[in-house]
């Protein structure tokens, strides 16, 4: 039986701002988003994680920090960034640029899953990576793993781990360090928390 910790990094300026970040904006997590980190590592420091593993992006980095400098092991996985939000990446979002997301996120929704933003990277491609990062959880061995990632890329793994179509992303939720905890029984993945943040309950808002 393997237990997976599976979160969202911490908030950015960006996240705060409306600016869209995608897999193209390598952002630094703002002072909330370090206090999310911080009581996310005193809530499960004691846990005996094996290998921590990130996206490449500097954001995922930052927010499992304190795990990575305990001396476990840490792995970066393209496979996990952020979709790619093509020309929408670094821009204050706009009446045009929501009309555009919501007709995109309309399109997955119908199952048309190559549809994406000029630029950008289509559902069925963010899932292609997913699937791949799900059978290397499937084989590593190690029995206790922790992995941070980015919201739209969770909404797509949640639906790979639980095997929904990926027009169900949006039922998923995904607040700034909110945990997801599963296990492994070596055929199928069971959920225990959804997009849990009880580790920030005494954490007040900047």
């Amino acid at each position: 039986m393997k237990s997976i910790y599976i979160i969202r990094h911490g908030e950015t300026d960006l996240n705060r701002n409306g600016i869209v970040q995608g897999s193209g904006v390598d952002t630094h997590l703002n002072e909330l988003g370090q206090q999310q980190a911080q009581a996310f590592h005193q809530r499960y420091a004691d846990l005996p994680f094996e290998v921590v593993l990130t996206s490449a992006l500097r954001r995922t980095h930052q927010t499992v920090q304190g795990f990575i400098e305990s001396g476990i092991p840490w792995e970066q996985w393209a496979e996990i960034n952020e979709i790619s939000w093509g020309i929408h990446e670094g821009q204050q979002n706009t009446p045009q640029m929501h009309e555009e997301y919501t007709t995109l996120v309309r399109h997955w929704k119908a199952e048309n899953y190559d549809a994406r933003i000029d630029g950008g990277e289509s559902a069925q491609e963010l899932a292609k990576r997913m699937h791949h990062f799900v059978e290397q959880l499937r084989s590593r061995p190690e029995k206790q793993i922790l992995v941070c990632s980015h919201g739209r890329a969770m909404r797509c793994l949640m639906c790979v781990l639980k095997g929904k179509p990926l027009y169900q992303m949006d039922h998923f939720k995904h607040a700034n360090t909110g945990l997801y905890k599963l296990s492994y029984d070596g055929t199928s993945f069971h959920f225990e928390l959804e997009n849990d943040l009880s580790h920030l309950e005494n954490i007040p808002s900047l």
